[in-house]
């Protein structure tokens, strides 16, 4: 659809040209010479035979009259108000004798429609173009006093439902929340089947996840399911720069929803708008604090009578105000977590639709080797799997694909570009070595994946161990994952007896996990069980920004001693274990500045004695020549974050 601005825009500029065009015509024919001459004089040059033609044109007004003697140039002269040229020649004695050849030279010339059209449009077009001219002004007043007003206007877009294009079909590994959403929509359609019992509606449903869970989604399904208007807007649009807008598009929103009841509000990241109050810097008078307080009054004040049901979506539950989540406001919370194995294999399904997926494809395998992944990390793995296929120009998504595709989504692409020396190529290949060989040597610690020591992303080498979905952490898998993190640095001592910058970050996980299991979990028996250290928040930067010290420097001292004597510990363990099985170390390291790469089960083989299984080739279609760079000397080779400290396990 065209634009009512441009086209008022084309309107006058059509109008200028047409101006342009006329004026130069009028200018042309002025600019012709004229010669007026008297009826006599015309009367006895004709009886002289000095005239050859005469033209009458212009609805009979003008008449040009041309000479055709040599002695004389041919001219043209113009007569004004002529009606009828032969009545009036033979008035002045002019007859059919005169003429040269005995008939009147007299030519009618027929009058062009185009004349009259232009005569018109020089005596109306300035007219017009005052008055398009104004029009134009007054429109444009017009559009800058609606945009001036229509600042407290509310900026939701309204969806009927009426051709849905997400349903709960395409949600899959939230079944809790969605049978939460289903109850709502359930009751907009039939709403006697709960006014039986003496059930009323819910007023709002709060939805909490973590980022990529699927919340704007699961609103997206109920905006399909529901069949009534769903108004959808994010919580950042209510607030401008103008003191009193936020509150102002807040009562506009509602008094929108309360004319469409029932109906559904979406707000997207409400935390924008919802934050607690009295937290800002800008007082009682802060814009956001108005437009919350707003929110608060319409949610539940006194006149909320109405079928509008409030659904929010936000990953900041903590810094919420507590008067928009009582109930009565929000009167349900949707806890939207991490899916689990079954539901990664069931959102894999969802996202696998109408894609030419290989028979070698198992989903199951594919949930197993994705914990932690939530569900954008889920499509982007699809989506990724689906490029490498299409670079390979193959006719469907193979296993290999999806492998790989896991593998560039958790831990970044190969980077073949980045040239490393023999002797840095010897130093990553033990300090990988180092990590799967005491990981495989003790009963807790994480289950072995993948070594390479083909630089990925920001590492040099990955050592990738296969996550479990734990809830729980023990002391011992924590002392297991401290000592497979130590492996790298101790095989990097004992066989070249120096140490690199390579160890950095396993360094800083072994530090905060140690650190954690003395203050946090109460895994020191010297401490005791307690926790040590209260953590400050500053709610309006939604971020935690220090740990207050709730204990005295000498607590402080034996904390310190308590994470040394844990790390050393497992030092001693990890060098001892190295140590024992220094020709296995080898073995490791040898084997992969042979082949680069080991899966777990060849690692299993390569310690067994086994030889390695032949590899299938893949095409290198997508791989791009080696720069030839050095890196920098001090590049680091890190791991990827598999051993990050784990969140605090809820109470049994």
């Amino acid at each position: 659809m065209e634009n009512p601005t441009r086209v008022s825009r084309l309107v006058v500029y059509a109008l200028i040209a047409v101006a342009v065009i006329a004026v130069i015509w009028s200018l042309n024919l002025k600019s012709e010479p004229q010669e007026y001459l008297a009826i006599s004089e015309l009367a006895q040059q004709i009886k002289d035979n000095e005239v050859s033609e005469l033209l009458v044109s212009g609805n009979g007004r003008d008449v040009t009259v041309e000479y055709g003697e040599a002695s004389r140039p041919a001219t043209q002269s113009q007569i004004s108000d002529v009606s009828s040229l032969e009545e009036i020649l033979s008035s002045y004695g002019v007859t059919d004798s005169d003429y040269a050849d005995g008939e009147p030279i007299i030519n009618y010339e027929q009058p062009s429609p185009w004349g009259t059209w232009l005569n018109l449009i020089g005596i109306f077009l300035p007219a017009l173009l005052i008055l398009g001219f104004f029009y134009f002004i007054f429109r444009q007043a017009q559009g800058s006093n609606n945009q001036a007003m229509s600042f407290g206007k509310s900026k939701a877009r309204i969806v009927t439902g009426d051709h849905p294009t997400v349903t709960f079909d395409d949600v899959a590994g939230a079944d809790e929340a969605k049978e939460e959403l289903q109850e709502v929509v359930e009751f907009l359609k039939e709403p006697e089947k709960f006014v039986t019992f003496g059930a009323r509606i819910p007023k709002g449903v709060l939805m909490v996840g973590s980022p990529g869970t699927g919340k704007t989604l699961l609103a997206k399904a109920v905006s399909g399911e529901a069949g009534v208007p769903f108004f959808s807007i994010a919580g950042s649009e209510f607030v401008e720069m103008f003191v009193g807008v936020g509150a102002s598009r807040v009562r506009d929103l509602f008094q929108q929803a309360k004319r469409s009841s029932p109906c559904i509000i979406f707000v997207d990241e409400i935390d924008a708008v919802g934050r607690q109050r009295g937290a800002g810097l800008g007082g009682s008078h802060d814009e956001r604090e108005q437009t919350l307080n707003q929110i608060l009054v319409e949610m539940d004040g006194f006149d909320t009578d109405t079928h509008i049901i409030i659904l929010a979506a936000t990953n900041r539950p903590d810094i919420l105000d507590p008067a928009l989540m009582r109930p009565g406001r929000f009167d349900r919370r949707v806890v939207i977590d991490r899916p689990d194995v079954r539901g990664r294999e069931a959102i894999f399904k969802v996202h696998m639709r109408g894609k030419p997926i290989n028979t070698d494809v198992n989903i199951v395998v594919l949930a197993k080797a994705t914990p932690g992944f939530v569900g954008a990390d889920i499509e982007n793995t699809v989506n990724e799997a689906a490029l490498l296929a299409a670079r390979r120009s193959r006719k469907s998504i193979g296993m290999t694909e999806f492998q790989e595709a896991i593998e560039r989504v958790q831990l970044g692409p190969e980077r073949k570009s980045r040239i490393l020396s023999d002797e840095e190529k010897e130093i990553t290949a033990y300090h990988e070595a180092g990590h799967a060989l005491v990981s495989h040597m003790l009963p807790h610690a994480q289950a072995l994946r993948k070594i390479t020591i083909i630089p990925r992303g920001m590492a040099g080498g990955v050592t990738w161990f296969l996550d479990e979905d734990s809830i729980f952490y023990s002391r011992s898998k924590f002392k297991a994952l401290i000592a497979s993190a130590l492996g790298g640095r101790v095989a990097e001592e004992i066989i070249f007896g120096e140490i690199t910058t390579g160890a950095s970050n396993d360094l800083q996980q072994i530090t905060n996990m140690a650190r954690a299991m003395v203050t946090r979990y109460g895994m020191s028996d010297e401490m005791g069980l307690r926790v040590y250290g209260d953590r400050q928040e500053m709610v309006f930067l939604g971020r935690e920004i220090s740990e207050q010290r709730d204990y005295s420097d000498a607590v402080a001292e034996q904390i310190d001693l308590q994470v040394r004597a844990i790390i050393d510990h497992e030092y001693d363990r990890v060098r001892k274990i190295l140590e024992n099985n220094r020709d296995k170390l080898d073995l490791i390291a040898k084997t992969l500045l042979e082949v680069e790469t080991l899966e777990a089960h060849e690692f299993v083989a390569l310690l067994e004695g086994e030889d390695l299984p032949a590899k299938p080739s893949v095409p290198q279609t997508d791989r791009s020549e080696p720069a030839q760079t050095k890196p920098d000397a001090d590049a680091e080779w890190k791991k990827p974050p598999s051993l990050d400290l784990p969140p605090s396990p809820s109470p049994a």
